[in-house]
């Protein structure tokens, strides 16, 4: 069994370097890769294309990226929670590629399966499909979209074993498990590595064969984004 544990984020993301184009997991502030993310801001790394669902916060996720202008460009589906994202990409200061969230999460998933491309209905007659193939099917029309091509894919996981195994807990599986497998490198941060053999097999949820590298997380913040209470 290959052992796929590192000692930390810094050795996790050994070969990361400018100009990249990195995946990362995460749907707003749930499930994303904080240690891997606390990392790229430390090693200053500039001109990344980052594909996630979203920009996090201003002071949290990719928004501490957004603030180094790490980010040349963004390929996201929700640009909601984050007002530097906006003020970058108004500014021009920040290129951004918007695509439905279905979309973005066939995209990784092709990556991760192998498949070049694949037609969906989404965005047809849209600004979506403009400049791209499209194609009718059963009297229906379709937007052929590319499989993502990027160079590491950062996940975070509830639980992993060192030959790379995830489970992932609640709605914090996200966008992860179709990012896994998806790059020439994925990266997967735990917030509990076991030994191999610890996990039932039955409650796996990506095999290690799409994983590259893992490393024990630390220092998790379970934030929210809007905290809504009722009034007693």
């Amino acid at each position: 069994m290959i052992n796929k544990k590192v000692a930390n984020a810094m050795v996790a993301l050994s070969g990361v370097k400018d100009n990249m184009t990195l995946m990362l997991g995460g749907f707003g502030l749930s499930g994303i890769p904080e240690n891997s993310i606390s990392q790229l801001v430390k090693l200053n790394i500039k001109g990344l294309t980052c594909i996630s669902n979203n920009a996090g916060v201003d002071d949290f996720g990719l928004g501490l990226l957004l603030h180094k202008h790490q980010i040349k460009k963004m390929v996201s589906s929700y640009v909601g929670e984050n007002a530097e994202f906006e003020r970058q990409m108004l500014s021009g200061e920040l290129e951004v590629e918007l695509i439905p969230q279905g979309t973005l999460a066939e995209r990784c998933r092709a990556a991760q399966s192998g498949f070049p491309a694949f037609y969906t209905p989404a965005g047809y007659g849209t600004e979506v499909a403009e400049g791209k193939e499209t194609r009718e099917f059963n009297g229906k029309m379709y937007v052929l979209e590319h499989a993502f091509k990027a160079d590491f894919a950062f996940v975070k996981a509830w639980k992993g074993d060192e030959a790379g195994n995830l489970i992932f807990k609640g709605t914090a599986r996200n966008f992860n498990p179709n990012m896994c497998g998806a790059a020439k490198i994925t990266v997967a941060e735990v917030e509990e590595l076991l030994p191999v053999g610890s996990l039932d097999p039955n409650q796996i949820h990506i095999p290690g064969i799409f994983v590259h590298r893992i490393f024990q997380g630390s220092n998790y913040e379970k934030r929210i984004e809007q905290r809504t209470v009722r009034k007693k």
